[in-house]
């Protein structure tokens, strides 16, 4: 029922785009991912054929200040007691109201730094214990933007915590700085302030950085976490780097993380101060891939061969797959 739904809007989005003088949807695509995923646990071989992704992406404008974005996923539940957009990830207005000045209200991404967690999911074959723990990484919220210098941006916004499992009264309260030291080396850097299922606060200093070398990209992520009561700073904190080199039609991909977080870290009752990364925790994870783009529109196809392992569950894994994107409308 709900998969005819999803089909009857997308549907009615396309006749709308078609009858219109000057249409409304600027961008109408799906997009899938699918792979044989193979590990290796304790000596036990195991494999599957897994569809990873598959995403309905409109985007398009009510005026000329005003701009929409929706990303729905086709493969994940739609509807959960406590969160019945528990598929979407962007539902969202975006208004220009100057040159300088953006507002957005709707359900978006949760502006929290760091170039791993910002990655579309897609795109990314293996992610942190943080990003994995979180409960809603896209949230209903509102953010203001101040643009005060070309490609250099800070934004405030407030809405539902990432740590919350739904609509709970529990929100986040982020300030993050999109901008660049120089043309090869963007930044970007959030201060965050979660709240979580037990009414505490949390706060994150995340800060993501994005340099570029030609065709080689580097990422680098720290991020600080700190509940109230915690005795030292960097006691519970992420290291991530990842590295592309693109040759022609090929990509050398590689990403290590390092997590850990004190057992101390712990509030009166026991309770972990971090939901995310509990207490005790020191994980390295890390791996290794190649991306091939056989067309000259890299996005419309890519084929991956991934291999990848955390030292937290001691999996090797192994996976061979490939991402394709079918536009429907594109302006």
């Amino acid at each position: 029922m709900t998969r005819k739904l999803i089909t009857s809007l997308a549907g009615a989005l396309l006749m709308a785009a078609s009858a219109a003088a000057q249409p409304a949807i600027s961008q109408l695509y799906f997009d899938t991912r699918a792979s044989f995923h193979q590990e290796v646990n304790g000596g036990q071989y195991y494999s599957q054929f897994t569809g990873d992704h598959f995403n309905l992406n409109v985007r398009g404008t009510l005026t000329d200040k005003l701009d929409f974005r929706i990303r729905q996923r086709l493969n994940k539940k739609v509807f959960d007691e406590r969160n019945m957009f528990n598929a979407t990830d962007f539902l969202y207005l975006r208004w220009q109201a100057t040159p300088r000045w953006a507002f957005t209200v709707g359900k978006n991404a949760v502006m929290i730094g760091g170039y791993e967690f910002d990655a579309v999911p897609i795109d990314v074959y293996y992610y942190s214990n943080f990003c994995n723990n979180l409960y809603q990484g896209f949230s209903f919220g509102a953010s203001a933007e101040y643009s005060f210098a070309p490609g250099q941006s800070f934004a405030f916004q407030f809405c539902n915590s990432p740590l919350s499992l739904g609509f709970l009264n529990l929100y986040a309260y982020n300030v993050a700085w999109m901008g660049r030291f120089a043309p090869w080396w963007e930044t970007l850097w959030s201060v965050n302030f979660v709240q979580d299922e037990y009414h505490r606060t949390i706060n994150y200093i995340a800060l993501g950085n994005h340099l570029v070398f030609g065709g080689l990209a580097v990422d680098f992520d720290l991020m600080n976490r700190a509940g109230a009561g915690q005795k030292r700073f960097l006691s519970d904190y992420t290291l991530i780097s990842k590295v592309i080199w693109t040759v022609g039609k090929w990509n050398l991909c590689a990403k290590a993380g390092y997590e850990s977080n004190a057992a101390e870290n712990v509030d009166a009752l026991g309770r972990a101060l971090d939901l995310a990364v509990a207490p005790g925790t020191k994980n390295f994870y890390g791996g290794c891939g190649v991306e091939f783009f056989p067309l000259p529109q890299r996005e419309r196809l890519r084929l991956h061969a991934v291999y990848f392992k955390s030292s937290t569950i001691g999996v090797d894994n192994f996976d061979i797959g490939i991402t394709w994107r079918l536009d429907v409308i594109k302006k």
